[in-house]
């Protein structure tokens, strides 16, 4: 019996883990629609990162990527997301902030939660590792100093 109900329990996480993009628009920073189903159509993969302009553990990890995307662009086209939760006053911080650390991300505004709750997120930093296939292969809550060495793994 219960080796049945981890049989089913395993099933469930994996079916999670490897689903497909949600069908959700979002606009950039500049105003224009983005689709988020569609941009693992690229057939590059893609990172998928949720954070706001005041979360500091979402700022660490943004840093340290930032210094690794280059290389990471080069070995594999991947195309970096990162999704702005802030709302109200704090959503005018987002351009500045990511102009200010010179960040080359897309940058995508979620205010009313749309993609977060389409891809289950409850807590930031969340982020996501996309295949070339369109399948999240890698997500992780949180951020602890060297867990880039993690998400280098599932990009190659």
């Amino acid at each position: 019996m219960k080796r049945g109900i981890i049989t089913i329990l395993l099933a469930l996480f994996m079916l999670s883990t490897y689903a497909a993009l949600p069908d959700v628009t979002l606009k950039d920073i500049n105003g224009k629609e983005v689709k988020i189903a569609d941009l693992s159509r690229s057939g590059k993969p893609i990172i998928i990162s949720f954070f706001s302009t005041w979360c500091k553990p979402c700022i660490r990890e943004l840093k340290a990527i930032h210094e690794l995307y280059p290389d990471w662009q080069d070995e594999t086209g991947v195309e970096i997301y990162i999704v702005s939760e802030d709302e109200g006053q704090d959503a005018q911080r987002v351009a500045p902030m990511v102009n200010g650390f010179g960040w080359e991300y897309k940058v995508l505004l979620d205010p009313n939660g749309t993609l977060k709750r389409a891809m289950n997120v409850q807590n930031i930093p969340h982020l996501f590792v996309v295949d070339s296939k369109g399948k999240t292969v890698y997500n992780h809550v949180g951020y602890t100093d060297g867990c880039e060495t993690e998400i280098e793994k599932y990009l190659r």
